[in-house]
């Protein structure tokens, strides 16, 4: 039976040696040697300690390729020319999938040909070996970022590889990216991620390990964002997790992103282990970006202000490139010295905006409720009672594509662009929020001379791509425009 407890060592073996089976490249994993070769390496390469020790927001770009030469000099290039502090391996669709084979046929066409026939890196069939070779040719520590619903297998062929950072968890890989996975089997399986990083830990290797914070990376209200972060760091810290990074994404609105980022930090001291060591990521804007490049960094560079305020311990970066898909290697480092001059010299300025203490209190007091309906649905067992939250749709995302949720919510932005809920389902909030949310919404549709629809939200899923941050007829700026 599904539960928050952790896993026993004998368990945890047994499920091991059973999931190296499943490739090849699963025989080269041997715990105490991988013990022994992260004793080795420096402490520039030692993740969580760069990242706790940080006296400024640390940069990390989103890269990856299939070749392993390729993928380091693409590291290489981001931490030079772009001055990244910290750096990602993204890994590519099919292992996400755990598709190896299909993974082995695109990566052994990209040697053939030259050409990146995967979107990423394929950290499993690499191997150990593999990924060994990239953690010792690049002066900056590395993370694995996938999206990967079962990420049993890559999180030991990787930890046993020198990784030491490993993103995504049950809820934020399940829910925004996969239709038919059952969420109590992921939770299962991600547990053995965090009981494996848990035993490293035990050993002296600290894993950090980091939510996806943005989920669907659409109009997300931060309280949902926030609920599911802790959730995930609460089941991570069961298993011996002591190094957890809680992320959120922009959604656009300066002040609700800076509350919802001081909410965050504060509702994640609040509520995990005194014994972990909590650190927060702002990822910049996830949703669609215009085309033209001017105006895209001009997206970037709200997120670097955003960031100069909030102070989280890391920004996930953007490209002015975002809208054609993978960007190249200039136009990602450009994203990043972007953002790293805003904050540069925003962070020096003491900046103060009306309405943050106020909002924050708002994200609070909402995920708040979430999060007592989380406990009293698992009567205190929080892997149980997010899927029975989830089920009674207590719990739900907005544009979830999992049949594990409800996602009869419908976000959209209030006549400030902050994200407000239009529609809540049977989501876990007090009537007093529904009518605040309510309230606000009214005001916008006032203010734009029209009735409250699924228009509105539509609208505000493309505006900034169009220019705007909220979706108004005509593109009109607040009231100018507007029928009186």
């Amino acid at each position: 039976m599904l539960a928050d407890e952790p896993i026993p060592s004998e368990e945890l073996r047994r499920i091991d040696a059973e999931i190296r089976a499943e490739w090849p490249t699963g025989d080269a994993v041997d715990f105490e040697e991988a013990i022994a070769y992260h004793g080795e390496l420096p402490p520039e390469k030692r993740f969580a300690e760069v990242l706790e020790s940080a006296d400024r927001p640390l940069l990390q770009p989103r890269a990856g390729v299939p070749r392993l030469r390729e993928q380091i000099e693409l590291l290489e290039y981001l931490h030079g020319e772009g001055e990244a502090d910290l750096l990602p391996t993204t890994i590519d669709s099919y292992t996400r999938d755990n598709e190896y084979g299909k993974a082995r046929t695109g990566l052994e066409e990209a040697r053939e040909t030259g050409e990146d026939t995967l979107n990423g890196f394929p950290a499993v069939n690499h191997g150990v070996e593999g990924c060994r070779e990239l953690i010792e040719a690049v002066d900056a520590p590395i993370e694995v970022r996938h999206g990967t619903p079962d990420a049993r297998l890559l999180a030991a062929i990787t930890f046993a590889g020198g990784f030491r950072s490993f993103e995504g968890g049950p809820i934020s890989y399940n829910i925004p990216y996969t239709k038919e996975h059952d969420l109590a089997e992921t939770i299962e399986h991600w547990q053995f991620v965090d009981r494996l990083a848990g035993a490293y830990t035990d050993r002296g290797v600290r894993i950090n390990r980091e939510p996806f914070g943005p989920l669907t990376g659409t109009l997300v209200p931060p309280s949902i964002a926030i609920a599911i972060g802790i959730v995930e760091g609460l089941l991570a810290a069961t298993q011996g997790v002591r190094s957890i990074t809680l992320g959120y994404g922009q959604v656009g609105n300066v002040v609700q992103d800076v509350a919802a980022l001081r909410a965050l930090r504060s509702l994640g001291e609040e509520y995990l282990p005194a014994e972990v060591t909590l650190t927060t990521v702002f990822h910049e804007w996830m949703g669609g970006f215009p085309p033209d490049e001017a105006r895209a960094n001009g997206v970037i560079s709200l997120g670097g202000m955003t960031a100069a305020i909030a102070a989280p311990d890391k920004v996930i970066t953007k490209s002015p490139q975002e809208f054609r898909g993978v960007p190249t290697k200039e136009a990602n480092a450009a994203g990043l010295r972007t953002t790293r001059q805003v904050i540069d010299m925003a962070i020096e300025q003491r900046i103060e905006i009306d309405g943050i203490p106020e909002e924050r209190a708002l994200i609070e007091r909402e995920s708040r409720c979430l999060l007592d309906a989380i406990f009293d649905h698992g009567d205190g067992d929080v892997a149980r009672g997010v899927v029975r939250a989830f089920e009674s749709g207590a719990l739900d995302v907005p544009f979830a594509p999992s049949d594990s949720a409800r996602a009869a919510i419908l976000p959209a932005r209030d006549d400030d662009g902050r994200v407000r809920l239009f529609e809540f389902g049977e989501l876990a909030m007090d009537q007093e929020i529904r009518e605040i949310h309510a309230a606000r919404l009214s005001k916008r549709a006032e203010t734009e001379g029209r009735e409250q629809s699924f228009r509105m939200v539509a609208d505000d899923v493309d505006a900034i791509s169009d220019g705007r941050l909220i979706g108004r007829p005509g593109g009109a700026i607040g009231g100018v425009g507007r029928a009186d």
